[in-house]
């Protein structure tokens, strides 16, 4: 039987301190996590204090993936989510560790899931938010609320194992259904803006507004290949009909 966890992807973005790409693989094993990927680490890596502090999740540094660009990192993906606490003034949907670890065990038997942690410092940028479906929220004392980035990891991991001891939720989706990887919907999101534009209805001079609703409408759909290929050919039915509409000043 395959085991839902080895298809999820732990992603750090940017990690600045080679100590939490260590403890990060060490709070991954102990909850039977092993795919660790690292976008553009400041830390250098390998690094002998990464191995130290991994203690016996040293086999996870070997076999972690660096890359560039998070879009890299989430390439494949069915199902992105991102552990962020900054306030977004177009909020993606907000889900607990709990809730979020159902969920990405639900899905994690049909296809890649990624749980993506920020900066040490600032966590993730907008750009990068906007590649997500959802928002991981851990729940902190209004007192205090400052989680170590391996902190964060370890409380994510523990709720995923515990999904996966568990029953999993009622709901099922359809057996047809297979999202897009982010890679496919953002080349679509690129052909949206070029044929909204094209037609005028997009201001060129002030997109980000509506094509950052256009994005939350789309990442809460989540199409599938079919879908996208209805939406690809509605874009280019709209670009052949505008060539061909009369010149309204003549």
């Amino acid at each position: 039987m395959n085991n839902p966890l080895d298809y999820i992807r732990i992603v750090l973005v940017g990690t600045s301190h080679p100590g939490n790409i260590g403890s990060t693989a060490r709070a991954m094993k102990v909850m039977g996590l092993s795919k660790l990927v690292l976008v553009a680490p400041e830390a250098q890596f390998p690094s002998s204090r990464a191995t130290a502090l991994a203690t016996s999740a040293d086999d996870l540094l070997q076999s972690a993936v660096v890359v560039d660009h998070l879009i890299e990192a989430i390439n494949g993906c069915g199902l992105v989510l991102g552990t962020t606490a900054r306030p977004r003034s177009l909020p993606l949907p907000v889900l607990d560790p709990r809730t979020a670890g159902l969920r990405t065990l639900t899905e994690a038997s049909q296809h890649e899931v990624a749980v993506v942690f920020g900066r040490e410092s600032s966590g993730l940028t907008n750009e990068e938010t906007r590649l997500c479906h959802h928002i991981i929220n851990i729940p902190t004392s209004q007192e205090y609320h400052s989680l170590n980035l391996a902190q964060a990891v370890q409380v994510v991991c523990y709720e995923l194992h515990m999904a996966a001891l568990g029953e999993m939720p009622g709901e099922v989706a359809p057996p047809d259904w297979q999202p897009e990887p982010p890679e496919r919907v953002e080349f679509y999101y690129q052909r949206l803006e070029h044929v909204l534009k094209t037609i005028g209805f997009l201001n060129p001079d002030q997109p980000k507004r509506l094509m950052q609703r256009l994005r939350r409408l789309y990442q809460r759909a989540r199409p599938d290949e079919n879908e996208l290929n209805i939406l690809n050919g509605i874009l280019s039915a709209t670009l052949e009909a505008a060539r061909e509409r009369p010149d309204k000043d003549q």
